[in-house]
């Protein structure tokens, strides 16, 4: 989040981050260090793509970050007893110093991030220091807060960015320099993403990339229900305590943009031909015979005449677009800013899901929210339900409504690439 002269004018406090002991695979003990890893919990599509990482191999992350048993307690005291169980017999071990650690992304299409992983002083959102740009479900926060109160632990970090200035030289050039070291591991993962971990624990060093940082505030690019389940355990252990801090990777995107895709939406309930049905007289629907990538050109041709919306599920799409102007005045919300109300998901949430449809956007049963576009279409024709695909927000918009204090429609945003999970965990018993 680009503050360059806001931070410095007013009495809030910036970004402080502390090192801490990372809690890391030992190499020797795992199959290999990308079958232990995982995209975060809320990217894993289940049931498919649960199945397919506890199979990749017994030690995998997702058997932590999304722990399976008939009842919520019961996965959350099996993900404990798991993380103590791998802690004891050394297939995870602690970093002997406490650290900040810089973390490479690279594909083979030329992206290249950087960030530095460290632990985060939570804040309050009146302080303006970490800004959340997305509602959340309190069902989810409730469950991300009994997990981690059950592990104790930090599991995996979430994405902050922060747009630096001439006043963060010193900290890109010291992630540049660490870059060029050794890492601590390295690792493709099966999409062909290379990770790459560094430890940055020289005193002087520290103390650079924290005066840096302190100057900043930065936007959540993902983990805004991670991010609430910090700040509800902050709440429930008296200060100062581990439960202050929280685990983070925080990008500059001023050097390193980040990609915004879409998230989809997934009606379970809704067959295709009764979501169409419902739109007559107040969208405009037409039926498109194209393969996905042509009918996702459509909707982005669409998007950028207004809003614009692809049904599917039937074995074809359906570009709706045109949306009745007397429909959007009755059922958006007139006392937000221009830019809020014109956005697809608030149209998707207040006028189709809420007023046309009659969907409750925070029931489980209802609709699930995916970040891949293809496994949202092959659940849709699958289950019999519509796949309702999003075209991506830009991120200026995100980063203008957040610094007005804004937030968008729940699950609007996907902004990647997204840190692995399993690289690198914090033990707040540590």
């Amino acid at each position: 989040m680009d503050t360059a002269g806001h931070s410095e004018a007013t009495a809030h406090r910036g970004l402080e981050l502390t090192p801490f002991r990372g809690l890391r695979y030992d190499p020797d003990r795992v199959g290999s260090l990308a079958a232990v890893t995982s995209p975060p919990y809320d990217v894993v599509v289940r049931p498919d793509g649960l199945h397919h990482l506890e199979s990749s191999d017994p030690h995998n992350i997702v058997r932590l970050i999304l722990p399976q048993a008939p009842t919520p307690s019961a996965r959350n005291e099996q993900a404990a007893e798991t993380l103590r169980r791998w802690q004891s017999e050394g297939v995870l071990t602690t970093d002997p110093r406490p650290g900040l650690y810089v973390y490479e992304q690279r594909d083979g299409a030329g992206m290249l991030q950087r960030g530095i992983i460290g632990a985060l002083r939570v804040s309050d959102p009146s302080e303006q220091v970490v800004l959340p740009h997305e509602d959340v479900m309190p069902h989810i926060v409730a469950d991300r807060a009994a997990l981690m109160r059950a592990t104790s632990a930090n599991l995996e970090p979430l994405l902050l960015t922060y747009r630096g200035d001439g006043s963060t030289t010193a900290t890109a050039d010291l992630v540049e320099r660490t870059a060029g070291r050794p890492p601590l591991l390295a690792t493709t993962t099966e999409d062909g993403f290379s990770h790459r971990l560094w430890s940055v624990t020289d005193p002087a060093d520290l103390a650079t990339i924290q005066a840096d940082l302190a100057r900043h505030q930065a936007l959540i690019a993902d983990g805004h229900h991670r991010w609430a389940t910090y700040r509800r355990l902050r709440t429930e252990h008296p200060s100062p305590s581990p439960w202050d801090h929280g685990l983070v990777l925080l990008v500059d995107t001023a050097r390193y943009p980040l990609r915004v895709r879409a998230i989809h939406r997934l009606l379970h309930d809704l067959p295709v031909d009764r979501a169409v049905a419902a739109l007559h007289g107040l969208f405009r629907v037409r039926r498109l015979h194209a393969p996905l990538p042509e009918a996702l050109e459509a909707l982005a041709d669409a998007a950028c005449a207004g809003n614009a919306f692809l049904l599917a599920g039937d074995g074809s799409f359906h570009l709706v677009d045109h949306p009745d102007p007397d429909l959007l005045a009755r059922t958006i919300p007139a006392d937000r800013p221009a830019a809020w109300r014109t956005l697809d998901a608030t149209v998707l949430h207040a006028t189709l899901l809420d007023h046309v449809w009659r969907i409750p956007e925070d029931s489980p049963a209802h609709i699930a929210y995916i970040h891949d576009t293809a496994a949202t279409v092959a659940k849709a024709e699958r289950d019999g339900g519509t796949a309702v695909l999003m075209h991506p927000v830009r991120e200026e918009v995100v980063r203008d409504l957040a610094r007005q204090g804004v937030t968008m429609p729940r699950k609007s945003t996907s902004f990647g690439p997204k840190p692995a999970s399993g690289l690198v965990l914090r033990a707040l018993d540590l």
